[in-house]
């Protein structure tokens, strides 16, 4: 088949440059531009960006010309890494010009018409596209979400069928979340930071609660979950880890947990989407996993490992559950998303 040709915006910061690296030889997509600010453009991307991942530059995006952060010359599907300081004016003139964003910034994550997408437990919510037209969009944005929500959110959504009540999370999460250069060797050496800004508890308290609802009519009914997140940054290069307790309204035995945790599939497995793995989670019967070292990357980074399950004398149950920030949690979360809009006839 033709490949899809495909733009990123943001492309010179690290989840541009995730973008880039999960893209090369996608079999139905084809990165062919790069936008990136005022800086940056005119220089092939190779010297435009300080290329900080460990697989090598693909050579055919390295000679690439990086433009600006502009619609007109992007193909029609591009993917959004940009920063959220500027992500919200440029991706909605990107949509109003006819393109479709994917995106990992949260400017729109939380807009009634916007969906924001975990393919495995909301694809419906894709239905929430048609009504964006009437802000004038030739196109459309979609967004996926925080990066520690979808840890959370994954692990939480096979249990909806107890009756989720009540969830606490405290969150470990990577130092590559806070991006390039991020968090001064000073602070996080031998160190734990207690406080992670931009509203990270309030996206992991929100968020969830939107992915988790009910699409009802042209709005999602977000879930009745409460929700308590304290979030912290740990000195581990990529993987968030979330200790989580959880409350429901109707007690399932644990192996009823485990059987949902392990049956667990969605959209993405029976459309069978190449960056779709084949569990989503997996539960791992060790009592020391999951860990970011041993189990961050599995299945090329899109696999939520979840281990540890044991009653809680608070709520019903705990656990640990582990995904990759920068794959399940961004870049490889908006290639899942835009995976699926191709199969369900929506580029």
């Amino acid at each position: 088949m033709t490949r899809i040709e495909v733009g990123i915006l943001g492309a010179t910061g690290m989840v541009g440059q995730q973008f880039i690296a999960l893209l090369a030889n996608h079999p139905w997509f084809k990165v062919t531009w790069l936008g990136a600010s005022q800086r940056s453009e005119g220089k092939p991307y190779r010297e435009a960006t300080a290329w900080r991942l460990a697989a090598a530059l693909p050579d055919d995006v390295s000679t690439l010309m990086v433009d600006t952060a502009t619609p007109g010359r992007a193909p029609q599907l591009v993917f959004s890494g940009l920063d959220s300081s500027v992500a919200g004016d440029i991706e909605a003139a990107f949509a109003q010009a006819g393109h479709t964003i994917v995106s990992n910034s949260r400017n729109y994550r939380m807009e009634a018409d916007v969906p924001l997408l975990i393919p495995e437990i909301n694809a419906d919510h894709l239905a929430l596209l048609k009504d964006q037209s009437a802000r004038g969009w030739k196109g459309r944005i979609v967004t996926n979400p925080n990066c520690a929500v979808v840890v959370h959110a994954m692990a939480l959504a096979p249990l909806r069928q107890f009756g989720l009540k009540t969830t606490t999370i405290t969150t470990l999460q990577a130092i590559s979340g806070a991006g390039y250069p991020g968090v001064a060797s000073w602070d996080i050496l031998g160190n734990i930071i207690p406080y992670i800004g931009g509203g990270e508890e309030e996206k992991v308290e929100t968020e969830t609660k939107k992915i988790l609802g009910c699409l009802s009519g042209n709005r999602v009914e977000p879930h009745p979950i409460v929700i308590s997140a304290q979030t912290t940054r740990v000195g581990v290069q990529n993987g968030h880890t979330g200790s989580i307790s959880v409350g429901f309204e109707h007690t399932p035995d644990a192996n009823a947990i485990l059987d949902a945790w392990r049956t667990f599939k969605g959209r993405p497995q029976e459309l069978d989407l190449p960056s779709a793995p084949p569990n989503p989670i997996v539960y791992l019967t060790e009592q020391n996993r999951p860990q970011p070292a041993l189990d961050a990357n599995r299945d090329r980074g899109m696999t939520v490992s979840i281990g540890r399950l044991r009653p809680c004398p608070v709520l019903d149950y705990k656990f640990i559950a582990l995904g990759h920030n920068t794959i399940r949690g961004a870049a490889g979360a908006a290639i899942l998303n835009a995976e699926l809009m191709h199969r369900e006839g929506l580029l």
